[in-house]
This record gives structure tokens, C-alpha cells and sequence, in this order.
């Protein structure tokens, strides 16, 4: 294929380092990086030298922490969407907001193809292969894990040190990491073994359960139409609001999560998670909608909340249906407004109350004491109503067995 230039998304790691010089030697073409600030923190140091050195003629950075928690993060959060029951989408959703500048780079810089350091087991090929496809299809993509002759870690750090490329390769961490404001996940060395726990120094984000306060802590956070807007009764942005979140939850140990995974591409895999602040969200959320939501509704939702998650998982991002199941979802949380109270200690996030002006709730209707609202004796019509079909069938049986 005739490349001209492209653009690579740029972590600054080994991979994606010794992809530029790769793809100069093979393509014959101009590299430009992007690299996408989604709260990588101290990752994102020295990158603009290190992607220069490495031959690329320039890099872009972008601050897209906030656009990634408001159309990405918490349209996802109030899905409720949760991948097989642990695992809150943290890369998952990265990827497509990464693509989505990927291409419009591409645009301004007149490039012919993007790439990316995603090898060729994962999902993260897909993901950003896809919504590439989704946003411009004339755009050719050059998957490097896909053609090149490196097969490990050691063939990379071999073939960076014949190019003369630093990569920041800490030998004392193993593990495969993936960092953004909503999580840092880890993969790969020891945790390969599920039938092993892992170690304590896996964790960065959060203390481990057994080494947080003795005493518990509370949280009070504020939802607006299922949207988090305040963290102890005072208005925050949702970046600084996620961040001092995932700071509190992380010492006191929530938010892990150590799971078995189902891949797109067909294996399974282990991996742990840590979304702090996360975790605390997406239960919070879920006990206003307890409140907030009619049966029907919730129960519903539930459903939609685990095609929602498939389809991030995918790639699926920028697909019809995540567009359309999304629509429904911003009708359910018209009333999903109020406060919730959590409370964190040693691992675990519960409920310790809940509020709301749209509370379904009715005390006259619930309580085990006198309710003018509410005549015992309508119960036994609905019963009998509600149990014909199976009373019916009895006595069809009754009638064969005679």
C-alpha cells in the first residue's frame, strides 16, 4: 500500500516506541504521534522528546480528560453497563475517543493511514480498527503486532536498542498496564495464573483492603439525570470530581476488581482492574435508580445494561445500536436527580442512604404499620387474578389424573 505519512497513536511505550522507526523502515513514510491526556499522570512526562528521538516529526497531545468522562465515561455509567459483571469498560472506551482524534488528525495532516501499538490478541485492535472505519473507511490502518517479525518484549527491547530508542521498561513491573482517569488495569507475568492471587504491589491506586482505616468513611454524591455533579455537597467538574473520588475510595481499598474475561477475539484472559471512584459511581447510581425508577423501567434497563456493555467491549461505540440504546437510557434518567450516601471501609461501598425529589418511594405505602392508603383485603383479588393461569392448569392436571 502506497503510505505517505500516518498517524500513530503514541502511548510512549515500548510498543508504540519502536513502532515509529518500524514504520519509517517499512512504509517509507513521514510519522506523526497523537497522544491522548486521559489522565495517564506521570506517564505522559517527557513524551513530545521521546517520540522525536524516535523519529517521529512531530506529536500532538491533547486534554481530553473531560470529553472522555462526559461522552464516554458517564453516558456508559448511566447505562449501568458493567462487562460480565466486573468490569467497568475503563479501556474500553478510551479507545474510540482515541480513534475519534486519530482520524481527525489524520484530516488536518493530509495523512493516507493511523496506527496503533495493539498486538494482535486483544481487543484493542478492533476497537480502534473499527471506530476508525465508523468515522472515515477511506483511511487505510497499519496494525505493526499484525506484520512485523517481533514475536515478545525481547525482541522489542532488541530491536529499540539496535535503533538507539530509551523505552521507559521497568524491569521490576511485569505487567501489562493501561492508565486513564476511570482506571489502571494490569495484565500479563504471574497474573496469567488465575489459579494465583495476586500480590499486593500490583495494586498502585488503591490500598489493599487489609491495610485501609480501621474506621470507615462517607461519601455524599450528588446525581443530576443520572449524572454525577457533587461530592459532599459541593459542585464539582467531573474531572476533579473523579479524581478526589478515586483518591478516597482508593485508600480505603474499593474498587477491585480480579476477573476472567471473555475477549472479543475468542480467548479468555486475567486481569485486574482498579477503578476506584468508579466503583463508588456506578453503586451510587444504581441505589438512586432504585429509588427513582419504576419496576418495568429497572428492570428493563437491566437488560439493555448488559447489551450496552457488550457493545463498548466490542468497539461498538459509534454503532447505531449503542446509539440508539443510549437515547434510551438518557429518557430513563430524567428523574434520576438526588443524593447518595456511601459508605467505604476496608474494601467494601454500601449504601448508607439515599434522597430524591422523584423519589417512587411512598412511606404510607410501605410501612408494616396502619396505611389509610392501602386496604389489606385488595391484596386477595390480586391474588387470585394474578395466580389464575396456574390455578387453571391444576385443575386440568387434577381433571387428566381422574
Amino acid at each position: 500500500m502506497g503510505i505517505n505519512k500516518v498517524v500513530l497513536a503514541y502511548s510512549g511505550g515500548l510498543d508504540t516506541s519502536v513502532a515509529i522507526p518500524w514504520l519509517k523502515d517499512n512504509f517509507h513514510c513521514e510519522v506523526i504521534c497523537f497522544a491522548a491526556d486521559l489522565g495517564q499522570e506521570e506517564e505522559l512526562s517527557g513524551l513530545e522528546e521521546r517520540a522525536l528521538k524516535a523519529g517521529a516529526s512531530k506529536l500532538y497531545i491533547k486534554d481530553l480528560q473531560r470529553e472522555f468522562l462526559e461522552d464516554f465515561v458517564f453516558p456508559t455509567l448511566k447505562a449501568g453497563a458493567i462487562y460480565e459483571g466486573k468490569y467497568l469498560l475503563g479501556t474500553s472506551f478510551a479507545r474510540p475517543l482515541i480513534a475519534k482524534y486519530l482520524v481527525e488528525i489524520a484530516e488536518k495532516e493530509g495523512a493516507d493511514a493511523v496506527a496503533h501499538g495493539a498486538t494482535g490478541k486483544g481487543n484493542d485492535q478492533v476497537r480502534f480498527e473499527v471506530s476508525v472505519q465508523a468515522l472515515n473507511p477511506s483511511l487505510k490502518v497499519i496494525a505493526p503486532w499484525r506484520l512485523w517479525d517481533i514475536r515478545s518484549r525481547e525482541d522489542a527491547i532488541a530491536y529499540a536498542t539496535a535503533k538507539g530508542i530509551e523505552v521507559p521498561v521497568k524491569k521490576d513491573r511485569p505487567y501489562s498496564t493501561d492508565r486513564n482517569l476511570w482506571h489502571l488495569s494490569h495484565e500479563g507475568a504471574d497474573l496469567e495464573n488465575p489459579a494465583c492471587e495476586p500480590p499486593d504491589d500490583v495494586l498502585l491506586l488503591i490500598t489493599p483492603p487489609e491495610q485501609a482505616p480501621d474506621r470507615p468513611t462517607y461519601v455524599e454524591i450528588g446525581f443530576e439525570q443520572g449524572v454525577p455533579r457533587s461530592l459532599d455537597g459541593k459542585e464539582l467538574d467531573p474531572v476533579t470530581l473523579v479524581k478526589t473520588l478515586n483518591r478516597i475510595a482508593g485508600a480505603n481499598g474499593v474498587g477491585i476488581a480480579d476477573m476472567v474475561e471473555n475477549r472479543l477475539v475468542g480467548m479468555k484472559s486475567r486481569g485486574v482492574y482498579e477503578t476506584p471512584g468508579g466503583t463508588v459511581l456506578y453503586l451510587a447510581h444504581r441505589e438512586l435508580e432504585s429509588l427513582t425508577l419504576d419496576r418495568n423501567t429497572l428492570h428493563f434497563k437491566e437488560l439493555v445494561a448488559q447489551r450496552y456493555a457488550e457493545l463498548v467491549y466490542d468497539g461498538l461505540w459509534y454503532s447505531p445500536l449503542r446509539q440508539a440504546l443510549a437515547a434510551f437510557v438518557d429518557e430513563t434518567q430524567k428523574t434520576v436527580t438526588g443524593t447518595v450516601r456511601m459508605k467505604l471501609y476496608k474494601g467494601s461501598c454500601t449504601p448508607a442512604g439515599v434522597s430524591s425529589p422523584y423519589s417512587l418511594y411512598h412511606e404510607g405505602f410501605a410501612t408494616f404499620g396502619h396505611c389509610e392508603l392501602y386496604d389489606h383485603k385488595d391484596a386477595q383479588g390480586f391474588i387470585n387474578l394474578f395466580a389464575l393461569p396456574l390455578k387453571v392448569r391444576a385443575l386440568m392436571k387434577q381433571g387428566k389424573e381422574q
